[in-house]
C-alpha cells in the first residue's frame, strides 16, 4: 500500500525506472508497521487493470441531461489523480471543481489520514448548487 500511495502521489511523470525505487516505509502515510502491501480491496486488487484502462465516452457524457462534476484536491495539484481529472475536466469543456485537501480531504482522522471535512463540505454545497 505504501508502494501505491507514494506512486498516486508523485508529482509529475513517472520515470522509466520508477518500478525499481525502493518501497516508502507504511509508517511514512501513518499505516501499520505490520502492513505487508497485500490486499484483497477490490480497488487495489481486481479491479485495477480494468480501472486504469477505463476511456470515457466523452460524447456521451456531454450529452447527459444530468451535470457532470469533475474534482479534485487542491493539495493533489500535479498528482496521478488530479491531473487525471483536470484531463477529463478539459476533455468536456469544463475545468474541474477543486476542493481542499488532497484526495481524500473528505476524511476526518480515520484511516490514518486527515483532510478538511468541513471545508470539503461546505465547497461540495456550493458545487452542488452551481448551474452548469
Amino acid at each position: 500500500m505504501a508502494k501505491f500511495i507514494a506512486m498516486t502521489s508523485r508529482k509529475g511523470p513517472f520515470p522509466d525506472n520508477g518500478n525499481e525505487e525502493p518501497v516508502p516505509a507504511p509508517a511514512d502515510f501513518g499505516l501499520p508497521a505490520q502492513d505487508d502491501g497485500s490486499r484483497d480491496d477490490p480497488l487495489l486488487g481486481q479491479n485495477m487493470l480494468g480501472c486504469t484502462g477505463y476511456r470515457p465516452d466523452f460524447a456521451a457524457l456531454q450529452a447527459a441531461s444530468t451535470r457532470v462534476v469533475v474534482a479534485a484536491g487542491k493539495e493533489s495539484n500535479g498528482e496521478f489523480a488530479a491531473r487525471a481529472a483536470a484531463e477529463i475536466a478539459a476533455r468536456l469543456g469544463t475545468g474541474p471543481a477543486v476542493f481542499p485537501g488532497d484526495h481524500g480531504g473528505f476524511l476526518g482522522r480515520e484511516f490514518g489520514r486527515h483532510g478538511a471535512p468541513a471545508e470539503f463540505a461546505q465547497t461540495l454545497r456550493k458545487v452542488l448548487r452551481t448551474d452548469r
